[in-house]
């Protein structure tokens, strides 16, 4: 099997989340995803939990399939040695608060002048223009801004964070695909372009029909706890031993609800019988199919509730999903790689995009620091004198 990006080389300057999962993206892909870390150093995520036998989870996940190596930017020798590389890249990948990478004198201005085909990516908390570019941007600030807190939670308690860094994953995946489509148009005129992503904006496009309520009725989303702003019943629901979450987007599959429940007559009660109608009165039809849930069991209800064709779901815990056989048995979403330190297995998150040919694959360990620094400039024309040299002077 061939990577579908094995002819892309990739700079990957970027750390903690957002931009590597980006790298990570196109590494497993087959691309060349070069990490440069500051030399003695490294990415701040090499320090966060949870720790395998002496490693960052965190950086070994986020990391693999990658090259590594050192490099201090500020230093006129790591300057010159980045030029270098620059000029064999196709894609450079940063997450700095805009202005850095130009202060440095190695921002898009400055790298299209050596390498005009070059697709700069750039992954920030808001941006590279606005009002709000130079402040820090975190994925709970993301979060915060963009008003996904605001909707999150039950209608009587606070403003609450997703349970996972969803700001970070939403900007990797939109620079993904940012620097993807910017690299296709390169390499049909020869000319790359900056791809400029945030945080807020990627959390902000994520909650597409939220903003919708407010910008065609006025109206300002609130917390709903489980439930749909726009479908019912399409919550959490109540039965024997916990919970369990039915979807019914439609009059049809609520029909079958109230069949399966013995109660058909509910598809012509007044307060029923239309999707408005069940969003107006979704406390007393909860209450209702709550009244026969509670007498069942989850598995009871999810096999007989899936049987009916109405999408029914336990609410697994994390434990669950990981031992499912769909998700990390067919679709493969949790798979072995050797520990970079002492080779024996560890087990990542799978890449969730699936090709039918070129798909992803998990070829090596996130790199040590530093792992490949002599290797890689050695291809670039570095003697070992001088590679002993730049090492002495913490250039690399």
């Amino acid at each position: 099997m061939t990577g579908a990006l094995e002819d892309v080389t990739v700079l990957d300057l970027s750390r903690v989340l957002a931009g590597p999962f980006c790298g990570m993206l196109l590494a497993d892909f087959g691309a060349t995803v070069i990490k440069i870390e500051q030399p003695g150093k490294g990415d701040d995520s090499r320090n966060s939990p949870p720790f395998i036998r002496g490693m960052s989870s965190y950086y070994l996940n986020l990391n693999r399939n990658k090259l590594g190596m050192t490099l201090d930017l500020k230093s006129p020798e790591g300057k010159e040695i980045f030029l270098k590389l620059v000029k064999q890249a196709d894609i450079v990948l940063e997450n700095f608060r805009p202005g850095v990478m130009d202060r440095l004198g190695l921002g898009y201005a400055s790298l299209k002048e050596v390498n005009p085909a070059l697709v700069y990516g750039c992954v920030s908390g808001f941006g590279q223009y606005g009002p709000y570019r130079d402040r820090a941007g975190y994925d709970i600030i993301g979060q915060a801004v963009s008003g996904l807190m605001s909707i999150t939670g039950w209608p009587d308690g606070q403003p609450t964070r997703s349970g996972t860094a969803i700001s970070d994953v939403l900007g990797g995946l939109s620079v993904t695909i940012g620097i993807l489509t910017a690299l296709h148009e390169a390499r049909r005129t020869g000319q790359g372009q900056m791809v400029d992503v945030s945080l807020v904006d990627s959390t902000v496009a994520g909650l597409e029909i939220v903003n919708q309520i407010y910008l065609v009725e006025g109206r300002i989303p609130g917390r709903l706890g489980n439930r749909y702003e726009s479908l019912y019943p399409y919550d959490s629901f109540r039965c024997q031993d916990g919970e369990i979450v039915i979807g019914c987007g439609n009059n049809k599959l609520f029909g079958a609800l109230a069949a399966y429940m013995g109660m058909p007559e509910l598809t012509t009660d007044e307060r029923f019988c239309t999707n408005p109608l069940r969003l107006q009165n979704c406390g007393a039809l909860k209450e209702i199919i709550e009244s026969v849930f509670l007498q069942k069991s989850k598995n009871e209800l999810i096999e007989g509730l899936l049987a009916c064709g109405i999408p029914a779901s336990p609410i697994n815990t994390i434990a669950d999903a990981v031992n499912d056989p769909h998700i990390a048995g067919a679709r493969e979403m949790f798979v072995p790689l050797p520990h970079p330190m002492d080779g024996g297995s560890m087990r990542v998150t799978g890449n969730h995009i699936k090709l039918s040919r070129t798909g992803p694959s998990y070829r090596k360990p996130a790199p040590l620091l530093g792992e490949d620094t002599d290797r890689l400039l050695e291809k670039i024309g570095y003697s070992q004198e001088t590679l002993a040299e730049l090492h002495h002077k913490g250039v690399i």
